[in-house]
């Protein structure tokens, strides 16, 4: 079977950017991974209306990416803190790779307005793909994609 010969109804990537794949989706992301937690920060830091946030809000939690924790200030209603899990965590990478992408692609002249940093040695973190089997890098001309266990045939 050849790629166009296999149905993409039941893409990963596709699956993927259901639930992801909206712009202020990743911004909330990229904000949780920042160390963003309380609604207001959010909707001041990405800038979008109260409504949009709850949405993207509650669609992330509802798909697993997020979680919420009580917190209550003194004198205040108790309200919930927004957490990424280790699913949401699972998505660190892939941020990084849209960071690298940008930064390379969509930066001020001057360079990029954030770096991501390696707390041990301080060099700057890049998103690679790599064989698990000791062959480091690899380039797209390395690799190939082939039917999974759940391929289907275009119908």
């Amino acid at each position: 079977m050849t790629w166009l010969d296999t149905s993409t109804e039941n893409c990963t990537v596709q699956r993927t950017l259901d639930v992801i794949g909206e712009k202020w989706s990743l911004l909330v992301l990229r904000d949780a991974m920042n160390g963003v937690r309380r609604f207001d920060d959010f909707r001041g830091h990405v800038g979008l209306s109260e409504a949009v946030l709850a949405d993207r809000l509650r669609k992330l939690v509802a798909a697993g990416i997020l979680t919420t924790v009580p917190y209550q200030e003194p004198g205040h209603r108790t309200r919930r803190e927004y957490r990424l899990t280790a699913k949401g965590w699972d998505l660190w990478p892939v941020m990084i790779a849209l960071k690298q992408w940008g930064d390379r692609y969509t930066a001020d002249p001057e360079g990029p307005p954030l770096e991501v940093r390696h707390r041990d040695c301080g060099e700057q973190v890049e998103a690679v793909v790599v064989c698990p089997t000791d062959h480091g890098r690899l380039d797209p001309r390395q690799a190939y994609t082939k039917p999974g266990a759940s391929a289907r045939a275009v119908t």
